[in-house]
């Protein structure tokens, strides 16, 4: 019976250091600040990250000089963005300065179940339908909270871009 019984109490003393031991591991691995609602509402993963498709615009092959065309495109191209940001599609979009690869911007998508759905997107874009920019498409993986950003630029600008 003394056997079983100090069988027993070692057996809870190993079993509640491997407890300690591992609770003091999730401390040290988790984030004291962690909101689970906020983590879902952006689509987190447990690191904080999600997948998103990054796009490269391209000087596209169309090379006309048509004034009115070139104009209507990005004008179009645009409202274009403007549209996709207030759909909950686009969270970030920008121009890129010259370079020798003619990159001209980038865009990055969320909130889209598939690379076919940014690439019908895209279509949507005036200037990439005539051909004046093409595009390169990657997924990135990148801090889900990056959407966030978006309520706070609408208060930074001073003249509209």
């Amino acid at each position: 019976m003394k056997k079983i019984l100090t069988i027993i109490a070692i057996f809870a003393i190993t079993h509640t250091y491997a407890q300690s031991n591992e609770s003091e591991k999730d401390t040290l691995n988790s984030n004291p600040n962690y909101d689970k609602h906020l983590a879902e509402k952006l689509g987190s993963d447990d690191y904080g990250m999600k997948s998103y498709f990054l796009v490269i615009l391209k000087t596209g092959t169309n090379k006309t000089v048509d004034k009115n065309l070139i104009s209507e495109s990005f004008k179009g191209h645009l409202d274009n963005i403007g549209r996709l940001v207030k759909e909950d599609k686009l969270i970030v979009a920008g121009p890129l300065e010259k370079n020798e690869n003619q990159y001209r911007g980038i865009f990055i998508f969320h909130n889209l179940a598939s690379l076919e759905d940014a690439h019908v997107l895209l279509q949507s874009d005036p200037a990439i339908r005539v051909g004046l920019l093409d595009y390169d498409i990657f997924t990135w993986y990148g801090s889900a909270a990056l959407p966030e950003y978006l309520p706070f630029s609408d208060k930074i600008w001073k003249l509209k871009p």
